[in-house]
């Protein structure tokens, strides 16, 4: 087991690059079984999650080459639909929720498929309802092994449909996209999500040969084609990489500049950080963080406590809450972080208790932040990730912190940030990765 060994308390200076974006490439790399032409995907982040991913599609005999760094060459041409029943794929694809999104592009291409319950962090249920509901209404029709765990999906009476998503799933709507693509007639999904990801995908699938209107809005209409054909793709920049690194330079009173971060599809990202009272100051698709001795939180126009919480794009992503939840220990005022969508997603907040942030969890979903404004400084600790998106958050907490802190199970954190230790010690951080027993 790796763990991060990290010296807190030093000042970070210089430029930063977010990696492309995590939840973009798992649906970009299945919709590359869409076709049996060559796809050439690039800014492909190499981390964890991502080479589980492209490992599955490699043993389902997808041609796989990396001519250079964070590019990927596909080729669907040699697809064997029974690797799903494989134990390797249960195991592999156990450590991963993106993995779900292979059986849209199944059903569309070979009209059948096979779903595991899906793996990924520990941070509360994750129903499948969306999907195979949503599937349904594609005349798909599924058996649930309630022993395996397995739902086998027969996709040979697929149309068109209208469909009504209980929720706007992002993983839901790309997988019910990728299978209404090559599906005869036409499609209608209403309440979609329009995440950024889903409208990289949908471009994608437009340059390969579909037919979809209303990207980027929650009515998705999409006309059925006969075959899809090849294209190259560049992945965005990871918007969680670039509000982590907006955290991280305010908590250690840092000056740095994160280059081509995508700032015209952040969304209200820069504008909830800013209400945090961290200075931002955007150059063309660069963001600038000056360094800040005190930061100071907002209030409701009516003098109210401030409440950020998580909301289907383009409201706040969910994947930030944890963030902003650190940030706002060393922020002078109060914040209620209200995490809506997982039930365990705030559990990591004792460890920051025990750093000596005033928090108090009010409940699964709530957490009320009392800020320090820096008189309490946090000191180090040992503990352990338990999930990718609290693990950065801890690894920001510990990078403030006075003394020494342990990261124990940063296994989760390389899931969703590539070398992340290597490119902030590269601004002056103090991070070992170290071997633990």
């Amino acid at each position: 087991m790796n763990a991060f060994e990290i010296i807190g308390g030093k000042t970070l200076h210089g430029d930063i690059t977010p990696q492309g974006a995590k939840n973009e490439a798992l649906q970009i790399l299945c919709a590359a079984l869409l076709t049996d032409k060559e796809i050439k995907l690039t800014n492909v982040p190499d981390i964890a999650d991502v080479n589980t991913l492209i490992e599955v599609l490699d043993d389902m005999g997808v041609r796989v080459d990396r001519p250079d760094a964070n590019t990927i060459l596909l080729q669907a041409d040699n697809v064997n639909p029974e690797y799903f029943l494989d134990p390797v794929f249960r195991t592999k694809s156990g450590r991963l929720r993106g993995a779900v999104m292979l059986a849209g592009p199944m059903l569309a291409r070979f009209r059948k498929a096979y779903i595991p319950q899906p793996g990924g962090d520990k941070i509360g249920r994750r129903r499948l309802d969306t999907h195979i509901r949503g599937f349904e209404k594609l005349g798909i029709k599924f058996h649930y092994d309630t022993d395996q765990y397995l739902f086998t999906l027969d996709g040979s009476g697929m149309r068109g449909g209208n469909i009504l998503l209980e929720e706007p799933s992002v993983t839901g709507t790309a997988n019910i996209v990728m299978a209404a693509v090559l599906a005869p007639g036409s499609t209608v999904i209403y309440n979609a999500a329009c995440e950024p990801y889903v409208q990289q995908l949908c471009h994608m699938l437009n340059l390969m040969g579909a037919h979809i209107t209303g990207i980027g809005s929650n009515l998705l209409m999409i006309t059925g084609v006969d075959s899809l054909g090849g294209c190259e793709h560049k992945m965005r920049a990871d918007m969680i990489e670039v509000g982590s690194f907006i955290g991280l330079a305010a908590m250690t009173k840092s000056a740095i500049t994160i280059k081509n971060a995508g700032v015209m599809h952040l969304g209200i990202i820069p504008e909830t950080f800013e209400k945090l009272g961290i200075e931002l100051q955007i150059h063309a698709d660069d963001i600038h963080i000056p360094a800040q001795e005190h930061y100071r939180i907002q209030k409701f126009i009516d003098g109210s406590i401030l409440t950020v919480y998580d909301h289907p794009w383009p409201g706040f992503t969910p994947d930030l809450l944890s963030i902003i939840l650190v940030v706002a220990t060393q922020a002078k005022g109060t914040l209620l972080i209200h995490q809506k969508m997982f039930e365990t997603r705030l559990f990591f907040v004792d460890k920051l208790i025990d750093m000596g942030a005033q928090i108090v969890l009010c409940d699964p979903h709530r957490a009320v932040i009392i800020g320090h404004d820096r008189q309490q400084l946090l000191r180090g600790l040992d503990m352990v990730s338990p999930d990718i998106r609290a693990g950065v958050a801890l690894l920001i907490a510990a990078l403030s912190a006075q003394g020494k802190s342990v990261i124990q199970n940063i296994q989760q954190i390389d899931r969703g940030y590539e070398r992340i230790d290597e490119r902030l010690n590269a601004l002056g951080a103090d991070i070992r990765r170290v071997q633990t027993h």
